[in-house]
């Protein structure tokens, strides 16, 4: 349950739509109680209060088991934000298939989404150097979507081929946060942020041979990007900078309904 949620629930208690016992129940089952102690895990029931957005089960190193227990235990959770898992290696992403037969599970983000998906505010574009950069940019697309803001991927666009990436600008302008996804050398957060005035994270990827060294290449090129305002997630980080991405889009959609 996050702010949003209980906001919503304390109107409807104003209103004489809601029983206050029955509020009190639902918080006491949910931000109240803190976390749910699963043994193995102890799984945060507060952080959607917290911060606006609930806990997320990162499977590696899980056992398929562990994961769907995690999975049902997140929902059994008071509110209407659906449990996404990282991570997920292929044993994993079939038992959360068999477990949950309306799971959206993607295959090249390595994520699965349980739950129906929260209405989207604001837009994140994220924009991929390479194909070989897909996985995490779609780790980063679809975290920014389940955490609600609407999503376009721009794909294939690295500075080999400068010609591709300006003629994607009107989407890089449109958006309110992007979320830039490069290995090798790690040069195209430099030229987006050289090319438009959009908030931005940019993500290295291990992708690249020898001398990149697992991403570090990238990550200091980006750390190091004489284009102004561009901050930079770890290597292979597409789910924080899709968390990133998601809150910018959310208040600027937020600033936007306010004026």
């Amino acid at each position: 349950m996050d702010r949003d949620e209980v906001r919503a629930l304390l109107g409807a208690v104003a209103a004489g739509e809601t029983a206050v016992d029955d509020a009190v129940g639902l918080l006491a089952a949910g931000p109240l109680a803190g976390f749910a102690d699963l043994g193995f895990a102890r799984l945060d029931t507060h952080r959607g209060l917290r911060t606006g957005d609930p806990e997320v089960i990162y499977a590696a190193g899980k056992t398929a088991e562990q994961t769907v227990t995690l999975v049902r235990a997140l929902g059994a959770q008071p509110g209407d934000r659906p449990a996404l898992v990282t991570r997920l290696d292929p044993p994993g992403a079939d038992a959360v298939r068999a477990a949950f037969p309306d799971a959206l599970v993607d295959v090249e983000a390595r994520c699965a989404v349980v739950g129906p998906l929260p209405p989207a505010r604001g837009r994140v574009c994220v924009v991929a150097a390479g194909t070989s950069d897909g996985p995490v940019a779609a780790e980063a697309s679809l975290t920014a979507r389940v955490f609600g803001a609407d999503v376009t991927r721009v794909s294939d666009v690295g500075v080999a081929g400068l010609h591709r990436l300006i003629a994607a600008r009107e989407a890089l302008e449109g958006a309110d946060c992007l979320v830039v996804v490069a290995g090798m050398e790690g040069a195209l957060p430099s030229v987006v942020g050289g090319l438009v005035g959009t908030p931005m994270v940019a993500v290295p990827t291990s992708v690249g041979y020898g001398s990149a060294f697992g991403g570090l290449a990238a990550l200091l090129a980006m750390l190091n990007s004489c284009a102004p305002g561009v901050v930079v997630c770890n290597i292979d980080n597409g789910f924080g900078a899709g968390v990133f991405a998601a809150r910018v889009a959310r208040r600027a959609d937020r600033s936007k309904a306010d004026r």
